[in-house]
């Protein structure tokens, strides 16, 4: 219980700087944006990994399929680079999530034909 309290007042206190020393918005979006770099390297190493350990499993899907997951993966990249715009308008957010779906059913479509020889 004390260790909750004590981690309860840590944050606590990192807000009030925040709010209360001048600059300090600047900083946390600093601080933010560092953590969005190093969660995107751990997400490109996750996919070097997986590349590397799963490659005669993609090679062996053929060039049409292969095709279809990286291009639904391209499309999910885009989708999620591209969020804060689309979603600005309603034609783009309703355009979001049609690719959303063609992406995921993509990969479902590739994970459907690999699971049946």
């Amino acid at each position: 219980m004390t260790q909750t309290v004590r981690n309860v007042v840590i944050v606590l206190a990192l807000g009030a700087a925040v709010m209360l020393i001048p600059g300090g918005g600047r900083v946390s979006d600093a601080i933010l944006q560092a953590l969005v770099i190093v969660m995107l390297g751990a997400l490109a190493y996750l996919a070097i990994r997986l590349y590397r350990e799963r490659r005669t499993d993609l090679y062996s899907l053929g060039d049409r399929n292969r095709g279809i997951l990286y291009g639904s993966v391209a499309l999910a990249t885009f989708l999620l680079v591209a969020a804060d715009r689309m979603w600005d308008t309603g034609p783009g957010a309703i355009a979001w999530f049609l690719l959303v779906g063609v992406a995921v059913y993509g990969v479902y479509f590739v994970f459907r034909a690999a699971r049946d020889y």
